[in-house]
């Protein structure tokens, strides 16, 4: 475990920019993990279009930043290499069938701490979890931090990114999933539902949890048995609390 950490500690944000280089980097299949437009600078041609061609996470900021980022002139944007390279979503839940196993998938709406989606990942890779699922906009970057909490799950664990995640949930329903959206108001228990099917396990941001319209995709809605004054768990702990769960049905 030591080597494993003491490997991932020394990953590093690799940067391009430049409308050339950025431009270049995206048409020649490099994956990119997020794009960063300055606010007044008017990004012509066909870079943004390209960006929302191959689905890249991308956002506007203070030229501050950018300087911050990069040293040399970065014409007002830049790019940020991805250590991930992502899996489409029906390949992983093909390969799980073909295996002839239920697959088990995590989807993430909205987790944008770094260190929550680390130690999912961690966790997921423990408990026969098939690939983790994160939206293309309002994730956390999968670099640095997250690399390094996840102590190298990342990178080696699925990771599908998707530009419509309500379009995913209504994909895994059709190929035979159920997908569980995991809440506090929810009134069904955990261990009441067969976990031992094929699931697509919803997980919401630290904040606003689960979207509404990604609510009311959900086949069951369960919460975790809890007592005393706090009225829910940190995210990571509750995916962990439910992988356990899915993992003892399973196998224990």
């Amino acid at each position: 475990m030591a080597s494993s950490a003491q490997k991932v500690s020394t990953v590093s944000l690799s940067y391009i920019f430049g409308y050339r280089a950025v431009v270049e980097t995206i048409r020649a299949g490099r994956t990119v993990e997020k794009v960063f437009f300055q606010k007044t600078v008017k990004i012509v041609g066909g870079l943004y279009d390209l960006v929302r061609k191959h689905q890249i996470p991308f956002s506007y900021v203070p030229a501050a930043k950018l300087d911050r980022m990069v040293r040399g002139s970065h014409q007002g944007v830049v790019a940020v290499l991805s250590p991930i390279v992502f899996t489409p979503l029906d390949l992983v839940v093909q390969a799980a069938f073909e295996k002839g196993k239920a697959p088990l998938i995590v989807v993430l709406d909205g987790v944008t701490d770094v260190h929550n989606i680390g130690a999912i990942a961690r966790t997921a890779l423990c408990m026969g979890v098939d690939a983790l699922v994160l939206p293309t906009q309002g994730s956390a970057a999968l670099a640095g931090a997250a690399m390094k909490t996840s102590a190298g799950a990342l990178a080696t664990l699925p990771i599908c990114r998707v530009a419509d995640l309500s379009k995913a949930l209504r994909y895994l329903q059709e190929s035979g999933l159920t997908v569980l959206a995991c809440h506090v108001q929810a009134e069904q228990l955990l261990y009441q539902v067969d976990l031992k099917l094929p699931i697509a396990l919803v997980l919401g941001g630290e904040g606003a949890g689960i979207a509404a319209k990604h609510l009311r995709l959900a086949t069951h809605h369960i919460c975790i048995p809890m007592q005393g004054p706090i009225a829910s768990f940190n995210v990571s702990v509750a995916a962990g609390i439910m992988l356990y769960e899915v993992f003892r049905q399973r196998f224990v």
